[in-house]
């Protein structure tokens, strides 16, 4: 019986940031490659930033000089997290499976920065009982770690823990380790996935 729903936050419970903040860069003269290269494909964001191995200060510091940018990191950090919008239909979604007694859980490759100004901006954590951020964690999505993390603070059996991704490795190693894992194509088949679990919404 599932008694636990994790939801992922890029791409499904907020929208457009990545695109928007790329887009932002560009009008500061950052060519688009420049800023996916830094901040979507470098290790220093995804080896290091995103397992807790470097501070804000230390990765924005870094990417302001990489992009050849006068901007502090609060500058860089305000300029990401202003480029989010929250789907209203998800989060309607996940206070409803809440008030129905399940668990709501984040399973998430991410940094503080944007953990935190997005907080303060959305107060999305609010809607959650359990978050899991790789930072915290000291590992990322797909290693067991994270998804062992998500079973043991969830206080509940592995099977009873649905989780979706896009990220098809992710999904592979969840269902290694017992949880209901789900290729995540959108948000409607993840609903009608969720209903075929027998989940109240």
């Amino acid at each position: 019986m599932v008694k636990a729903i994790t939801f992922d936050l890029d791409g499904v419970y907020f929208v457009n940031g990545k695109s928007n903040f790329i887009k932002a860069l560009g009008e500061l003269g950052v060519s688009e490659d420049e800023a996916k290269r830094v901040f979507l494909k470098s290790d220093e964001m995804n080896n290091l930033y995103k397992t807790g191995k470097m501070t804000d200060e230390e990765f924005w510091s870094w990417a302001a000089k990489e992009w050849r940018l006068n901007k502090s990191p609060q500058e860089l950090i305000d300029l990401l997290t202003q480029g989010y919008s929250v789907d209203d239909n998800v989060v309607n979604v996940i206070k409803k499976v809440r008030e129905n007694g399940y668990k709501t859980l984040i399973c998430s490759n991410n940094f503080p920065a944007r953990v935190n100004g997005l907080h303060k901006k959305f107060s999305f954590l609010d809607n959650f009982d359990t978050p899991v951020f790789s930072y915290e964690v000291g590992a990322a999505k797909p290693s067991e770690e994270i998804f062992s993390a998500l079973i043991e603070r969830s206080r509940v059996n592995a099977d009873e823990i649905v989780y979706a991704d896009d990220f098809g490795e992710a999904v592979k190693t969840a269902k290694k380790l017992g949880i209901q894992a789900l290729f995540y194509e959108n948000f409607e088949q993840f609903i009608r996935e969720l209903r075929g679990l027998d989940v109240k919404i």
